[in-house]
């Protein structure tokens, strides 16, 4: 897992940058999941697929540090958190479009 890294620290192909903030396949599909909306643990936990909480709960941190996602915290008994991308979350989407188009193209010629 990649660490949230100062801006001094960013490498200087932006490209290589891209891949430091979402290069990791749980962040593309978390991306994938709120692009439509906010989500709640539970239903980020099922529709991303099989990932562990440990492993979801680290990547939404990491996410969260990067101010990809907002994490927003209910005072409730039990308590409610729900996650939802950030405007720079949200500028990913033409990325995140392509990968589609792209990936449909490779499986249409299979």
């Amino acid at each position: 897992m990649i660490e949230a890294k100062a801006k001094t620290e960013l490498p200087a192909c932006p490209v290589e940058t891209t891949l430091t903030l979402i290069g990791d396949k749980w962040k593309v599909l978390i991306l994938r999941d709120l692009m439509p909306g906010t989500k709640r643990f539970g239903e980020l936990k099922k529709s991303v697929g099989n990932v562990s909480q440990k492993v979801l709960t680290a990547q939404l941190r990491a996410m969260e540090e990067n101010g990809l996602v907002h994490r927003e915290v209910y005072a409730e008994v039990p308590p409610r958190v729900e996650y939802s991308l950030t405007e720079l979350g949200k500028s990913l989407k033409p990325i995140l479009d392509s990968m589609w188009a792209w990936g449909e193209a490779y499986k249409a010629k299979q």
